[in-house]
């Protein structure tokens, strides 16, 4: 039987970490058990690995609580356990720590790569007529390009769960209404993160413009808006494949942090996986 952690603080993402490793330590079980006998080998993907354990509370004492992470809850995923499993941290100390795993579980096949994900993904070759598997896209910021959202979707094997920053790509958007007050480094990035210029989208030339301040735009509320337009392409890529359904994680205090997102694999499974996916996100919460 699987132990399910209870949220604690927001201390190293504290309720929402805790949330989105309950949300895919769920997802893993699942899976796996539906797949049993299935002839497919199974593999597991984790981009942003990080060590391999996550520490989200102090106490009085200043001790730390340490958490299984979401590497260990792949290794330790049971009904079918995954026949490979594969961590990637670009980090060189994290890495370094993460290392340890594979030292831990020898017997298991899992790589551990010091390396940049979205590179790492996009050279990723395997026979995907018979492997299947998940891939847990969980980045610290903005790393997660378009272009290895659209590989991974080609694949049509692996079930996505994606972390989706809008907090922080909100935080990139010029305070001002107009979509052109933004350093060119970070119109770099919106489109890398989108595929394309879509996020403006957000601005919509103001019908009442004055000639004091002319042309002026109406900005869409931010998250909302950016989350819309994000799921909008992710349709546009996986189509029946896409699950509109995902979870708001957010601070302790209700400031919305991230959006997590689902889309499956194979389209002869995604029914399937998405009812899953659905029933698990709905029934997750604190």
């Amino acid at each position: 039987m699987r132990i399910i952690a209870e949220p604690q603080s927001d201390e190293y993402g504290g309720q929402w970490t805790i949330e989105k490793l309950n949300i895919l330590d769920s997802y893993l079980d699942a899976y796996t058990t539906a797949l049993k006998n299935k002839p497919f080998k199974l593999i597991y993907v984790d981009a942003f690995a990080g060590t391999g354990f996550i520490n989200p509370v102090k106490d009085n004492s200043d001790a730390k609580t340490f958490i299984d992470g979401s590497a260990i809850r792949a290794i330790k995923t049971g009904d079918k356990p995954f026949d490979k499993l594969v961590f990637i941290e670009k980090n060189r100390d994290r890495y370094h720590e993460l290392r340890g795993l594979w030292q831990d579980y020898q017997e298991r096949d899992i790589v551990v790569e010091n390396s940049d994900a979205n590179n790492y993904l996009q050279n990723l070759q395997m026979d995907w007529r018979s492997w299947r598997g998940v891939l847990f896209l969980d980045p610290f910021a903005t790393e997660v390009e378009w272009s290895t959202i659209q590989i991974i979707s080609s694949f049509n094997a692996l079930d996505t769960w994606l972390l989706f920053p809008v907090s922080a790509i909100s935080r990139i958007l010029p305070r001002s209404r107009k979509p052109d007050d933004i350093d060119q480094r970070w119109v770099s990035r919106l489109n890398k993160i989108f595929g394309d210029d879509s996020w403006r989208s957000l601005y919509q030339e103001n019908p009442q413009d004055d000639m004091f301040d002319s042309p002026g735009y109406i900005r869409d509320s931010g998250v909302n808006g950016l989350l819309s337009i994000y799921k909008q392409n992710l349709n546009e890529l996986f189509g029946k494949r896409f699950l509109s359904k995902s979870k708001t994680l957010t601070t302790s205090r209700g400031a919305r942090l991230f959006e997590f997102i689902f889309c499956a694999g194979h389209p002869n499974g995604a029914r399937i996986a998405k009812n899953i996916a659905g029933h698990i996100i709905d029934s997750t919460g604190f």
